[in-house]
């Protein structure tokens, strides 16, 4: 067996085929391919995301973020030059002051006004050199109507097609505003799947983390303990920690939805001595091989992409190796990834675990 360098971000890198990134979501959503890795037969197998429901047990507890994505990505124009300008909110600092994204970075001075309509534009109060800026927002009438109006949704760089619906980068569980980016496992889940899996005696519960740079920013540097991980908002209240307790104490499992949905659970668990208690917070939890897993039994998850800070924390999961060998087969199989949105999904189980691919699901089983 190959032997990895689990410090060096060269460890998760891999060649990913751009055809092989879908550019449209498929209807209906629990219709996209779902490729299932069993650790314990070394097994893997090619299935529906609606089959999800045949891994999941009557006293499990099924766990969602329902943070909800804002159309964070604005295009305005320099107000002194006309210059093209592009704004990307990140975290809301206090009323109308966001830390955001700017492009082009280096030509948007402090005190550099950008306009997005009559109504609406910004001015960015601190440009720091890693790429963030604070900036502030003036409009007429409020922040969030002027949003509506001229933002658009975050979708990825790797996206090229326009979405028609806006919905179809939102969960059908979205509640809470404050996202830059789509927990994309759970755009798998439909209405009907979610009462079939409720149907069958498995408990679902809902935390909140709002997706940011933490989640999507990729490492830069060559030894991954040298990245920074920026922190993100989670929230989960004491009845949804009581209820994966108890789970958790009487031998049930416990399966996240999403990267997200791990780090909120894990991150609460580690500040409690691996227990969940109510917990409003930050994070900047870095799950990479090695972690010790306290909370989350089995992960469903899209596939991720090469050098990324979700990739370390899959194989944190489910093993290197494992991780590695699932991809290579999905390409060898000529499977279509779809978006890295759209297509994939995986749920992990610490003993058998089952890989979707980007837009195509991911399930690990441990």
């Amino acid at each position: 067996m190959k032997n990895f360098d689990i410090y060096s971000t060269k460890t998760y890198d891999y060649f990913l085929p751009e055809q092989l990134i879908a550019q449209t979501p498929l209807e209906p959503r629990d219709h996209s391919k779902m490729l299932v890795f069993e650790r314990k037969t070394n097994s893997i197998n090619h299935q529906h995301f609606f089959d999800v429901i045949d891994y999941l047990n009557k006293g499990d507890v099924l766990v969602l973020n329902n943070t909800k994505v804002l159309p964070c990505r604005l295009f305005g124009v320099k107000v002194s030059t006309g210059a093209k300008a592009e704004v990307f909110l990140l975290k809301k600092q206090k009323l109308n002051v966001w830390e955001v994204l700017l492009k082009p970075q280096r030509r948007l001075k402090e005190g550099t006004v950008i306009e997005f309509s009559n109504d609406f534009s910004c001015k960015v109060l601190q440009n720091f050199e890693h790429g963030n800026a604070i900036v502030e927002f003036m409009c007429n009438g409020t922040f969030e109507e002027n949003l509506l109006k001229v933002g658009t949704m975050p979708l990825p760089h790797y996206i090229h097609e326009k979405l028609n619906d806006g919905n179809r980068y939102q969960t059908v569980y979205a509640k809470t505003e404050g996202s830059s980016a789509a927990p994309t496992a759970g755009l798998h889940f439909t209405p009907q799947l979610i009462e079939k899996i409720k149907q069958k005696g498995v408990k679902i519960v809902e935390v909140l983390l709002h997706v940011g740079l933490g989640t999507f920013r990729p490492v830069n540097t060559d030894n991954i303990l040298n990245h920074e991980m920026h922190t993100e908002h989670y929230e989960i209240t004491q009845e949804v920690a009581d209820i994966i307790n108890t789970a958790k104490q009487n031998g049930n499992k416990i399966i996240a939805v999403g990267t997200t949905s791990v780090r909120t659970l894990e991150t609460v668990a580690t500040n409690n001595n691996g227990v969940l208690k109510q917990e409003v917070g930050d994070t900047n939890i870095f799950i990479y091989p090695g972690y010790n897993w306290k909370i989350v039994d089995h992960l469903i998850t899209n596939f991720h992409l090469p050098q990324s800070t979700l990739l370390m924390l899959v194989s944190s999961f489910c093993g290197i190796q494992n991780n590695s060998s699932s991809f290579n087969v999905f390409l060898l199989s000529s499977s279509i990834i779809g978006n890295l949105n759209f297509i994939d999904n995986l749920l992990a189980k610490l003993y058998a675990w089952l890989l979707t691919l980007t837009s195509v699901p991911l399930i690990l089983l441990t």
